[in-house]
């Protein structure tokens, strides 16, 4: 896949175009990606995705915390490389682009840089200035400026429309199995493990506290996951909690991100991890003492061994 940042210097021959942010790459963006595809090879040219980044909802502050996308431009471009598109163009999004009119942006980069052929969208497509421009819009001047057009239905699972926001929702609410299903993969997380305060080890259970590679992924709801953990290449079972672990610590304690690697001992600091988030298996608590806490403890370890020996 050819990744364009700049588009002054394009070649792509019959480009066969669409675009959005496609968070998540999931099952609705790949169903779009697979009928550009097609269409490329019967235009005997190239797909291509046109992106943006950062995304919006950062640049133009419509989330109340930083941390909303369900993939960083990284691992974005990891996924679409894996769907056989040719062309990813990405555009830098700023708040002077969010006030180009669809007039424009149509005008400007389709037409007159990129030389499309012809564009598919979405159900629920809208680009432009205050998102006024879609399906009906790129119809209607189509024949002007020669390229066709067509618009695709909703992929609907298990009766839900997918979308980036459901997933997002799903995620939100810890609900991994529901995200999954839609993205079409498990959930994952890129970190570095850094030191804690080491007060798991002293009840048996150690854990590497993970610090997030980009603030602005999204972190599943607080509780405790049945995940996969890929360290040095190797893959291993392991207990991740999200939340404050209230038993063993201050009241007022920050959130932490802390996964116990099911029969692993050795010392990792610094080092690299990516989890994936396989299953959600409860609330985190606050237990009366350190007994009742190895308890369920001790009950998480065996449910996530039966669960990812399958």
């Amino acid at each position: 896949m050819n990744i364009y940042r700049d588009i002054e210097k394009l070649s792509i021959k019959n480009p066969v175009v669409s675009i959005g942010v496609f968070d998540g790459v999931h099952l609705g963006h790949r169903k779009i990606i697979d009928r550009l595809n097609v269409l490329a090879s019967g235009y005997k040219g190239e797909s291509v995705i046109i992106t943006l980044w950062p995304h919006p909802k950062g640049v133009l502050k419509k989330e109340n915390n930083n941390s909303f996308c369900i993939t960083t431009q990284k691992e974005k471009e990891e996924l679409l490389d894996k769907t056989g598109v040719d062309n990813l163009i990405v555009l830098p999004f700023t708040r002077k682009l969010s006030q180009t009119t669809f007039g424009d942006f149509t005008r400007h980069y389709l037409v007159n840089k990129i030389g499309v052929k012809h564009i598919v969208v979405g159900y629920n497509h809208h680009f432009g200035k205050d998102r006024k421009g879609g399906y009906q819009y790129l119809k209607d001047i189509s024949g002007e400026y020669g390229f066709s057009v067509e618009q695709l239905d909703p992929l609907i699972v298990r009766n839900r429309k997918v979308s980036s926001s459901v997933i997002r929702q799903n995620l939100e609410g810890g609900r991994i199995e529901a995200a999954n299903m839609l993205l079409g993969y498990s959930y994952f997380i890129h970190g570095k493990i850094v030191p804690g305060d080491k007060i798991g080890r002293t009840i048996g259970f150690p854990t590497a506290n993970i610090n997030l590679s980009d603030s602005h992924k999204l972190l599943p709801g607080e509780g405790v996951y049945a995940v996969k953990v890929i360290l040095d290449n190797n893959e291993y079972n392991g207990m991740l909690n999200i939340g404050t672990s209230p038993t063993i610590k201050e009241k007022f304690a920050q959130k932490t991100i802390e996964v116990h690697i099911i029969n692993f001992y050795n010392e990792i600091y610094d080092k690299k991890v990516t989890i994936h988030f396989v299953k959600r298996l409860r609330d985190e608590k606050k237990f009366e003492n350190d007994e009742g806490l190895i308890k369920q403890l001790l009950a998480d370890k065996n449910k996530v061994i039966r669960l990812l020996s399958k």
